[in-house]
């Protein structure tokens, strides 16, 4: 019988989620959607030392806005899901409320003969390690070192019952086997073979904090939760071996999952990892969310930079998986259909911000303008502009009282968007249509505030003016340029001048959409401001 499809993305709560998280949850929820399948999401906080406050509600936070939810685990239906029950048969999901089910497992092992008991001191394992550098090598605790140390299989029956029962610094470790050759296949990586000789004996459960380590707590979570697809960052890929040997090693060989192991992100300039040292030195996020840590420091996110959700998650899916066609822009429907690990590149994904803003871009103009008017009105409100009226008032503007009507601001943005990679981009580019200028572009003053352009500048307007031209946009512009050709002026310096005299620039928006928004009264306030 078939089983169904199971995947989990399984973070560990020690900070903000890395946006390379974020795309292996991506992938985990692509996949389990196509599959028919579900989603789980598993906090893994066994490790004490490294929780942040606030980092899993910052993990719930940034995979909601992503549109990345749970069928099932930590916040499934918008609730903490804490105990088992017949709805959630395999919860809690987080590790630490889990503790009580891996010691036993751990047990289970040395009763076995694949894991045993080891009483050494941090000190002296220390010591191994700085011999073993002297001596120019490298100390693993396994195989050549195992016997030489102090665990249960050095030590007799009755000393180790006697340090299990007064000592509580002992660990549990796997006992790998030696000159076995591991056989494993990977989904995007293929086959790896790799000789037990060269690894280590790792820690599987430590009794000082009663938890386990990742290894033995995620293979047994696993193996709880039915996941079928495991389906992680390639810094995993080394934890392998010792993953199919625990497999091997409870007789689970028949329901051990898949896996797939996605390649790193990869840094826009050089080599190496992408950072969030890389974003803060050149200015783009390297998280979903802003973060705030416990210094204060702030670290910026997409969402408070002005991206769209979509746009984020349809550049993540993008970097490392190529659809085979020429198609870039997906929905999340359309990402579910397309999706395949078969397509995930083994190598490495360069990230690039300015691809990163080109999806916004498409994004915002695909939207409709009556979204986008939505979502520039607060920015205007942050600018002291009121915006009253709805669809179906009449566009009015009222600038001494800045105040615009819904229709006024829904016109503006027709007219920028498709300049704008972000809605606070609507602002920068059409300010002028909101508010008289507080300054003036000092260059730009130099260049063109002359004072023969000056009076030709204050001609065209009154001719503008005093003629009772339209201020309708075809109309005043091409008034005003047959005019200036009519008195053979240089057309780029009079319209820069005018540019200049009611914006605070001399480039920007065209001129006729200039006159057309602000209509002839405060066509008359500004000139006369900038003291024509």
């Amino acid at each position: 019988m078939e089983r169904k499809t199971r995947v989990r993305f399984a973070p560990s709560p020690t900070g903000p989620l890395h946006m390379g998280g974020v795309r292996t949850a991506l992938y985990n929820y692509l996949y389990a959607k196509q599959h028919g399948g579900d989603f789980i999401l598993r906090i893994e906080d066994t490790d004490s030392h490294r929780f942040v406050p606030g980092a899993e509600a910052y993990i719930i936070e940034a995979l909601r806005w992503c549109g990345i939810v749970p069928d099932e685990g930590v916040d499934a239906d918008g609730k903490m899901v804490e105990t088992a029950s017949a709805q959630h048969p395999h919860a809690p999901y987080r590790q630490s409320q889990r503790r009580a089910i891996y010691r036993q497992y751990a047990e289970q092992l040395v009763e076995n003969g694949y894991a045993y008991y080891a009483f050494d001191s941090a000190a002296a394992l220390e010591e191994r390690r700085a011999e073993a550098e002297r001596a120019g090598q490298t100390f693993l605790y396994g195989l050549t070192t195992r016997d030489t140390l102090r665990n249960s299989l050095t030590l007799s029956a009755e000393e180790t019952e006697r340090l299990l029962r007064e000592t509580d610094s002992w660990t549990i470790r796997f006992k790998m086997p030696a000159h076995t050759v591991v056989k494993m296949d990977d989904l995007i990586r293929g086959h790896i073979e790799v000789n037990t000789d060269t690894l280590d004996d790792k820690v599987l459960w430590k009794r000082a904090d009663e938890l386990p380590t990742y290894h033995l707590a995620n293979i047994v979570d696993d193996h709880l939760m039915e996941i079928t697809e495991v389906i992680r960052g390639e810094e995993w890929l080394p934890s392998l071996p010792l993953h199919y040997m625990l497999y091997k090693a409870f007789g689970w060989e028949d329901t051990m999952p898949r896996f797939a192991h996605l390649s790193l992100l990869l840094k826009p300039v050089g080599n190496g990892k992408l950072s969030k040292r890389d974003g803060d030195k050149m200015g783009f996020p390297v998280f979903p969310l802003q973060w705030v840590n416990a210094e204060g420091e702030t670290s910026h996110g997409y969402r408070e930079d002005g991206y769209f959700p979509e746009a984020f998650v349809n550049m993540l899916a993008m970097l490392g998986w190529n659809p085979g066609t020429e198609q870039e822009l997906f929905s999340m429907e359309e990402l579910i259909q397309a999706f395949s690990l078969n397509k995930v590149q083994k190598a490495g994904a360069k990230f690039n911000p300015d691809k990163a803003k080109w999806y916004n871009r498409e994004y915002l103009r695909a939207k409709r303008d009556e979204e986008l008017t939505d979502l520039f009105i607060p920015v205007l409100q942050e600018q002291g502009i009121t915006v009253t009226g709805c669809p179906k008032c009449p566009v009015s503007a009222d600038f001494a009282a800045k105040e615009f009507s819904w229709n006024y601001v829904r016109n503006v943005v027709a007219l920028v968007k498709e300049r704008a990679t972000f809605v606070r981009d609507f602002w920068t580019s059409a300010a002028c249509l909101f508010t008289a200028p507080a300054e003036f572009v000092q260059k730009d003053v130099d260049k063109f505030w002359k004072p023969e352009i000056k009076e030709q500048v204050r001609q065209a307007a009154a001719h503008l003016l005093d003629t009772g031209v339209s201020f309708e946009k075809e109309t005043v512009g091409s008034s005003l340029e047959e005019y200036i050709r009519a008195q053979e002026w240089p057309m780029g310096k009079v319209m820069n001048a005018l540019r200049l005299a009611l914006t605070g620039a001399a480039s920007g928006l065209g001129i006729a959409d200039i006159l057309s928004f602000i209509g002839p009264e405060e066509f008359r306030a500004r000139l006369s401001a900038a003291e024509m």
